[in-house]
């Protein structure tokens, strides 16, 4: 189981990452992956300890799988274990903070999830800023996908079958199942070597051949364990996800496809084999099965939504230069190359709006909205086109139209207050803001805005108050603490202000000493 700031959804991040700069995705992306998954079971393993403390979630209708991998690591211990490594994640700027894509990969992966109700299991979809080809879940519902990836598919039903196999490993709790099956290998390894220990005391020539072949044997079977448990996970992953895929309504065909493109990529990559297929070996087995299920299914014809071709020209619109992202959009128009004409028109908007050509983008945007339904991607981008351009009162009214038709669309709910704060309008801004934040209160770049408002304002403690929530969303608690520390001292809250200071100190101050243990035991 295992874009730059000039392009525009990505002005919110603290660090942006171009996905077209291949040695940046290498020493960022690839190096937090080598140092993160390590961590990952050693801070699994540590946890186990007090497994037993925890009160268990709700139960799910999930197969059985008996109490050696849920005595390990309770569901509540899975999800803040998830979590935490999705704030490293953040912490590290692999993250991509581009709310169009995630509200994407959130609604895609909601429809696989609610198609096989399984009790109150929530998950969290999120795109990662890597041009590599791959996909990962990890504990408590949380699945991560690489643009490179979501580049790669060709059809939404593929991107989905990566998703439902993902799902799948998040389910069956595949890694607390590995953790018990590591424990079975480690009393096999100290039986080993007992027995080599034990023949060693004879002294004899032969009591020591004995005992190197005995510790031999054990590695062997653990390694051999270790293989098997990665294998069966990986089919069991894809036969739930295949029945996920088809009860949501998904083409069943494009599993196989999908790993028929793997492959092919793997052939061509010049011996660099993408991390997708280190985590997820695919065999002609795997693909031989998968085209035996599909072939058991009656033939529909599924189109792709616009979405999903829109959210590919807009991650299109991020790579290489800004220019030669307008090129590529020109051309794939003037010479009619395209999946879907609305979003290649959308994709050159976000190109000339990336390339800070505002004429250019304002006239496309003209085009591409005589030729598109109303839509809230296109509302956004005509929105923040007049923001950079410099027409804020247009920009204003445009979001707040949108915004009445498409409450929950983050986008918009990040443009709004963004733009009333470059229009000097603060205190509008923490009006909103804070209504917003009572709806998602576990938002960073919510609190990171309202935190920018509240210091244009002179309020101190609000100020540090919602940086401090911010870093937490990012993983830094020590720096979350430091803020909290000063919005305590800064003597400028009211009663309530104060009241949230002391207790989200309280409680950051608890997670941060945690973290500490946690770091020294593991």
């Amino acid at each position: 189981m295992s874009i730059a700031g000039c392009a525009y959804r990505l002005r919110v991040s603290a660090r942006p990452v171009n996905i077209a700069d291949s040695d940046r995705a290498q020493s960022g992306t690839g190096t937090w992956t080598r140092r993160l998954l390590p961590s990952l079971l050693a801070a699994t393993m540590a946890l186990q300890p007090v497994a037993g403390t925890l009160v268990r979630a709700q139960t799910t209708r999930l197969p059985d799988l008996g109490d050696e991998s849920q005595a390990l690591v309770t569901p509540m211990q899975e999800h803040k274990l998830g979590e935490s490594i999705v704030q490293q994640i953040r912490g590290a700027g692999a993250y991509l903070e581009d709310p169009e894509v995630n509200d994407y990969l959130n609604e895609l992966g909601g429809r696989l999830v609610a198609a096989v109700p399984e009790g109150r299991l929530d998950f969290e979809f999120f795109a990662v800023a890597d041009p590599g080809i791959n996909a990962f879940a990890l504990p408590g519902g949380f699945v991560g996908v690489n643009t490179g990836l979501i580049l790669l598919a060709q059809s939404e039903s593929e991107l989905a079958s990566v998703l439902a196999h993902e799902i799948s490993h998040v389910t069956q709790h595949h890694l607390t199942r590995s953790i018990a099956g590591q424990q079975r290998s480690i009393l096999l390894s100290l039986a080993a070597l007992a027995v080599a220990l034990a023949a060693s005391r004879s002294g004899s020539s032969s009591s020591g051949q004995a005992a190197s072949a005995a510790v031999a044997g054990a590695q062997a079977l653990a390694l051999q364990s270790q293989i098997n448990y990665t294998r069966e996970h990986e089919y069991e992953a894809d036969r739930i996800g295949f029945q996920r895929l088809d009860a949501a309504g998904f083409d069943v065909n494009a599993m196989a496809t999908f790993m028929e493109r793997l492959q092919k990529t793997t052939r061509f990559a010049d011996g660099i084999t993408p991390s997708y297929l280190r985590t997820h070996p695919v065999t002609y087995e795997r693909i031989a099965e998968a085209q035996s299920r599909a072939q058991g299914k009656p033939y529909r014809q599924i189109g792709d939504s616009l979405e999903f071709h829109m959210v590919r020209a807009l991650l299109r619109s991020y790579s290489g230069t800004p220019k030669e992202a307008v090129d590529f959009f020109r051309d794939a128009l003037r010479e009619r190359k395209f999946n879907n004409e609305m979003a290649t028109r959308y994709g050159l908007v976000a190109s000339f709006l990336r390339a800070a050509d505002y004429p250019r983008a304002k006239a496309e945007l003209a085009a591409l909205e005589k030729v598109a339904p109303p839509h809230p991607m296109i509302d956004a981008m005509a929105g923040h086109v007049l923001m950079e351009a410099g027409d804020l009162k247009g920009a204003l009214s445009r979001f707040e139209s949108a915004l009445a038709k498409y409450p929950s669309k983050m986008q918009l709910v990040y443009d709004y207050p963004e733009t009333l704060l470059k229009a000097d309008r603060a205190r509008d801004a923490s009006i909103f803001l804070e209504r917003e934040i009572a709806r998602f209160p576990g938002n960073g770049p919510l609190h990171r805005l309202a935190a920018r408002a509240y210091a244009a304002l002179g309020k101190n403690a609000q100020q540090h108050l919602h940086q401090g929530e911010f870093y937490a969303w990012q993983g830094d608690l020590k720096g979350a603490v430091t803020q909290l520390e000063l919005a305590a001292k800064a003597g400028d809250g009211d009663f309530y202000v104060n009241s949230v200071v002391d207790t989200r100190l309280r409680a950051l101050r608890r997670d941060r000493d945690e973290a500490k243990a946690l770091a020294r035991n593991g």
